[in-house]
């Protein structure tokens, strides 16, 4: 049988295990997938019990993705590029670390609202996920972006380390003025999670043709999301990120380059609200 998992603090809330478990029943596969709760300090033993246990892999979520970078073997060029890793691969008593937040962002995006426009790009936070998205989307050739974080100094380290240019930082008490010209928002910040502090954003300033993004899917239909249908602008869920960033996982240790359909959208959001 061929195990992976995924791990981080919290956990509980991943869907993870449900969408592998999804696949391997597709595609007919003799494996398991499983979550493990585990906080930052305890990251290097985790990940050595996996390859004691023969596990082909991991996915890691907050708030392991940063600190699992000096932990691997091997980087690939996405988790480089994102100062982060969310996606374990194990071959041969050796972890390469690889990040598909970014292609999962992109495949979301382009499948919900494919006319997206990135002239001005204004995102929410600066963790793991904001870095592999912000890496993804510099490559798609966007025009500027605006970064907005509770910390200033993440999100100027953040900026030079994936050397944005040009490139905006805004405090986070003036994020409501940074929408000004928006032509797509992004929250790739934990707030307006289940359990998480809500996400307080006036959108009066943010244009109408502006899309609006939450990576966050607990809840599906977020207030940050649900206040941008009101309003008008086109949204994109989180959940169908979570959805094609797994594919990357799963084609490393199953062998199989699984798809994302409406039956497994349909299966992953029963019992969501």
């Amino acid at each position: 049988m061929i195990r992976a998992c995924v791990m981080g603090y919290p956990v509980a809330h991943s869907l993870s295990p449900k969408l592998h478990g999804f696949w391997l029943k597709k595609y007919n596969i003799d494996g398991a997938y499983t979550r493990q709760e585990v906080k930052p300090e305890g990251l290097r033993a985790a990940l050595e019990r996996l390859a004691e246990q023969g596990f082909a892999g991991c996915n890691l979520t907050i708030p392991l993705k940063e600190h699992a970078l000096a932990l691997m073997d091997e980087l690939d060029g996405s988790a480089l590029a994102a100062g982060a890793v969310n996606t374990v691969v194990m071959r041969d008593g050796r972890k390469t670390g690889y990040n598909s937040d970014g292609f999962g962002f992109l495949e979301s995006l382009k499948a919900q609202y494919p006319q997206w426009n990135g002239a001005r790009v204004v995102i929410l936070g600066a963790g793991g996920a904001a870095r592999g998205i912000i890496a993804a989307l510099n490559e798609a050739a966007v025009g500027r972006f605006v970064l907005v974080n509770r910390s200033r100094e993440k999100a100027e380290k953040l900026a030079g380390d994936l050397k944005l240019d040009p490139v905006m930082i805004v405090d986070w008490e003036d994020r409501a003025a940074a929408l000004e010209n928006a032509t797509l928002l992004v929250n790739c910040s934990s707030l307006g999670m289940d359990g998480q502090p809500p996400l307080d954003l006036d959108l009066s300033g943010l244009p109408k043709t502006a899309a609006v993004c939450d990576i966050v899917y607990r809840p599906l239909v977020t207030k940050l999301l649900a206040e941008a249908k009101r309003r008008g602008h086109p949204v994109v869920e989180g959940l169908p990120m979570l959805l094609h960033q797994g594919r990357l996982g799963f084609r490393h240790w199953f062998g199989v380059d699984p798809a994302v359909t409406k039956e497994l959208y349909d299966e992953i959001t029963t019992g969501i609200t």
